[in-house]
């Protein structure tokens, strides 16, 4: 969706709109996310990816998994070796730390979440995910690949998880490591 400056933005678009904003501090190498918790149409938690407070930058090296895409780590795999937080953790945890309930919030964020971010936002009772851009799990494995999706199927109808497919992200191709052009 484009928004129109002479027409308010609907709830959706303005969210999704300060997502899109948090998402340009993201420091990793991988997808850039952004994350916004709403709770009774107020902004209450922000997050995006990058490495724990205090450590290197993603971006300039810090997490030893990201500095070897292509190389040591195949895609999909030692996501254990990642030192970068989700951006739905980081909103997550930044609602924790200054004491704010997220019970029944509408998380929106820039990136559908991935299966770990999707428990965690089941368990901290997030009521409702919208989202902009898809993702989906996998594995080297076909039949353990098929399992992950069931499992992570079964989570998201928890969630109420909604596409905002209508909403257009004016720099996917920086954001989305899938539409990113390879490098000549």
């Amino acid at each position: 969706m484009k928004l129109d400056p002479k027409s308010p933005p609907n709830s959706d678009d303005y969210y999704l709109g300060i997502a899109l904003a948090v998402r340009r501090k993201a420091n990793c190498t991988g997808n850039r996310v952004g994350a916004v918790i709403v709770k009774n149409k107020r902004v209450i938690s922000t997050g995006y990816n990058g490495v724990p407070e205090g450590m290197k930058n993603c971006l300039d090296g810090g997490c030893l998994r990201c500095s070897n895409p292509k190389g040591r780590f195949p895609s999909g795999t030692a996501y254990d070796l990642c030192i970068c937080v989700h951006a739905e953790q980081n909103a997550l945890l930044a609602a924790a730390r200054f004491g704010i309930a997220v019970d029944g919030a509408h998380m929106y964020t820039t990136m559908q979440p991935c299966f770990g971010c999707a428990k965690e936002l089941l368990q901290a009772r997030i009521s409702q995910v919208s989202y902009l851009h898809p993702w989906s799990p996998t594995d080297a494995d076909p039949e353990m690949d098929k399992a992950k999706k069931g499992e992570y199927e079964k989570i998201l109808a928890k969630l109420n998880v909604e596409h905002l497919k209508s909403f257009k992200d004016p720099v996917a191709a920086w954001a989305v490591t899938s539409m990113r052009k390879p490098k000549q």
